[in-house]
């Protein structure tokens, strides 16, 4: 059997990935796929001594789950929790994005003896994942948590690297968040691990949050009368529909950091663009793209 984390990170799709996962729960666990309600788990994940004591521990906890699933034969089991990696104010420190990710992931690979062990991860532009995440703390904390960390210097290929070395039988599956509402189907089968044979519901959650009624509408009727032949094709035809009718409240991003320059904000983006080119070369992590050439 199969466990795979859903890791984060914070502000990459607000959980909306799990609550499209869960709006299929039934039909998920006919492909044998299992996805709990997060109450049952995310104490025990998150590795508080409290949870520790008051919840089972990982076999019994795999068990308790299993039970739940009733009689369908389960292969896989999705657990989501944006904090897994640390806590908010946690998240930058040492010039480095989440400095407890390596003890995080040995953490998570150990709770579940002898199953596989995948983590699925959300990437932000550092340029609007900052400002994301300080908008979620108070400002004083926030303050400490931006004068420790020069932005140029942060880097997800690293934190992908030592997830990696940390454990290094497990996969590792990273996406950019800018191109989730692309690739929200994709994303939500591989996850699940299931082809396009099991039809989803929510596969476009994401773009609902983002569009107009009226182009999500069209959009669906278009996509009903010539259905695309492929993922490439239809993040095409998406692609279209969005530059026509995307909220543009919606998709502009609020960049309010004292000191911060446009020109650092386009260094910012340059480096991520680079930082994604890095994480493509890294062995055994897979990269999900919008680009037709991934």
């Amino acid at each position: 059997m199969d466990i795979v984390y859903h890791i984060g990170a914070q502000g990459a799709d607000d959980e909306r990935l799990l609550g499209s996962l869960l709006k299929n729960r039934a039909i998920l666990a006919g492909a044998g796929v299992l996805v709990p309600d997060p109450d049952r788990y995310r104490p025990l994940l998150r590795g508080a001594p409290a949870a520790r004591r008051a919840l089972p521990g990982g076999d019994e906890l795999r068990t308790s789950l299993l039970d739940a699933a009733g009689a369908a034969a389960i292969r896989r089991i999705v657990l989501s929790d944006p904090s897994l990696l640390g806590a908010p104010g946690r998240a930058l420190d040492r010039q480095m994005l989440y400095p407890e990710a390596e003890a995080a992931a040995r953490r998570l690979s150990r709770i579940f003896p002898g199953d596989g062990c995948g983590f699925f991860l959300g990437l932000r532009n550092p340029a609007t994942f900052l400002p994301a995440l300080c908008a979620a703390m108070p400002a004083e904390e926030a303050a400490r948590v931006l004068s420790g960390s020069d932005p140029r210097r942060l880097r997800w290929s690293d934190l992908v690297r030592r997830i990696r070395a940390a454990d290094p039988g497990a996969r590792i599956t990273v996406w950019c968040s800018e191109d989730a509402p692309l690739i929200w189907p994709e994303l939500m089968r591989a996850i699940a691990d299931v082809g396009p044979e099991i039809r989803l519901k929510g596969s476009d959650d994401l773009l609902a949050a983002i569009m107009t009624p009226t182009g999500l509408r069209r959009l669906r009727d278009y996509l009903a009368a010539h259905a695309p032949p492929d993922a490439a094709r239809r993040r095409r035809i998406v692609s279209a529909f969005l530059d026509k009718y995307a909220i543009a409240a919606a998709i502009e991003e609020a960049i309010d950091i004292p000191g911060w320059t446009a020109e650092l904000v386009d260094e910012l983006t340059r480096g991520y663009e680079e930082d994604l080119a890095e994480i493509a070369k890294i062995g055994a992590v897979t990269l999900l793209s919008a680009s037709d050439a991934a």
